[in-house]
């Protein structure tokens, strides 16, 4: 049981507490993986304490004697396999379970969790990252490895189904990643069910408690939803009033919205960035002036459910498929709307990037500039000169069928370099060495 030393447990041998990715390897686990998760929350906003219960579906891929889990600083009470208790350790983030019995090879088997505490979220390179207190509620921003800060997780970027039940105090709403299933008011509190039957990477689901009000994003096509605090309304009327028309303008460009809905969440606090989760952004206050100063990034996020969430990289090398994808709609977009051509911002980054030391290859910019400003525009320069040399009809075909062969499934470089090959006659091999494996800048043309 916990408090046993490793020793006791006869723990995994090196290696199955590791994860494959190049960027992240202490984060995601070996030997198994995860087909569904089934989290039942309860969420105390006022002192910031979550009680929580995880059933987690899983598969092994070989002999399993012992297996591990992501978990942050909350504390584990109970764990069973398959219904019966297992000895357990909790430490470093790491819950490292010892079951009855060992679980054979190809065999699917259930983990059933209790935990508690008050979640915090996971410090690191780039922050705080996952489960985080607001003035009046909480928001979750896991990217990249923020989810082990409020479930327990096979913390790496294959993906699963997932079934989330929160209950909060009634006058809080609760938006979560998913479909919404039902909503049941209680005498103090209300639980609320979410079900997210697409193939979800743990990080890309998130959680929202506040004093919102559930409005209408737009009518007709996908569903799009938002929760907003009442007195920001009218303002965020006015900043999203072109919402319909992105979704539009992207649906064309990249092919149909890979999930059911669209949820914009406003956080009645200031956020230094929105973030993305699959079928949802979470913006800040300050991201509303009236003046719809920061379309660019409502049109970035929504790109995201495109590049980032419907395909995912199979690898945080490959981050550049992510954010150079939403850089460059945020481009499109203005092309399409009346403002700056995608050239004339091609031409903008160009010479930002032109001014600055050669110091990243994007393909592979290393863990530290996963999310430097450089691999957004210099990715989304990439597609440009892809662009220019391709011509308009076969780019935008090459992006729909990207987005439509590999919808739900993770990705890489090399995966989208063998794709784009397929578009034209002429060898690519040059465009891409010089704009993705080499840090000197290339010329445009």
């Amino acid at each position: 049981m916990a408090g046993q030393s490793d020793r006791d447990l006869g723990m995994t041998p090196p290696g199955a507490d590791r994860s494959t990715d190049s960027y992240l390897p202490e984060h995601g686990n070996g030997g198994y993986r995860v087909l569904h998760y089934d989290l039942d929350l309860d969420y105390r906003v006022v002192t910031n304490r979550l009680a929580g219960k995880a059933i987690i579906t899983a598969q092994a891929v070989q002999s399993l004697s012992r297996f591990s889990l992501d978990l942050g600083r909350l504390r584990v009470d109970e764990v069973r396999v398959d219904r019966q208790r297992a000895d357990f350790t909790h430490r470093a983030g790491k819950l490292r379970i010892k079951p009855d019995k060992p679980v054979g090879y190809g065999a699917t088997f259930k983990i059933e969790i209790r935990y508690a505490g008050a979640p915090v979220p996971i410090a690191g390179r780039w922050g705080d990252i996952g489960w985080d207190e607001l003035t009046d509620g909480a928001l979750v921003a896991s990217q990249p490895n923020g989810a082990p800060s409020w479930f327990p997780c096979n913390d790496r970027l294959e993906k699963a189904g997932f079934l989330v039940r929160i209950s909060a105090a009634t006058p809080y709403t609760v938006v979560a990643t998913g479909d919404l299933v039902s909503r049941r008011r209680g005498a103090t509190s209300t639980t609320w069910v979410y079900e997210r039957s697409e193939p979800t990477a743990p990080y890309l689901m998130s959680v929202q408690v506040g004093r919102y009000e559930l409005i209408e994003l737009a009518a007709g096509g996908v569903i799009q939803r938002a929760a907003v605090p009442p007195r920001l309304r009218t303002v965020f009327r006015h900043d999203f009033g072109r919402q319909p028309e992105i979704m539009a303008a992207l649906e064309a460009m990249f092919g149909p919205y890979p999930f059911r809905e669209y949820v914009v969440v406003v956080a009645d606090d200031d956020l230094d960035d929105p973030i993305e989760a699959q079928g949802m952004a979470v913006f800040g206050r300050n991201h509303l002036d009236g003046q719809r100063t920061h379309e660019r990034l409502v049109a970035h996020e929504l790109a995201h459910q495109w590049f980032g969430n419907s395909l995912t990289v199979a690898d945080w090398r490959h981050i550049w498929l992510n954010e150079g994808f939403a850089t460059y709609a945020e481009w499109l977009w203005s092309d399409v709307s009346g403002g700056p051509l995608a050239g004339a911002h091609a031409n903008h980054w160009y010479g930002w990037l032109a001014a600055r030391p050669a110091a990243v290859a994007i393909a592979d910019p290393g863990v530290d500039r996963m999310f430097d400003p450089m691999v957004y525009k210099r990715g989304a320069l990439t597609l440009h000169a892809l662009r220019l040399r391709v011509g308009e009809k076969a780019f935008f075909a090459m992006l729909r069928s990207w987005a439509a062969e590999h919808r739900h499934r993770t990705v890489t470089t090399s995966q989208f370099r063998n794709h784009a090959a397929r578009f034209t006659t002429e060898s690519l091999d040059d465009l891409f060495t010089a704009w993705l494996d080499r840090p000197e800048l290339p010329p445009m043309s």
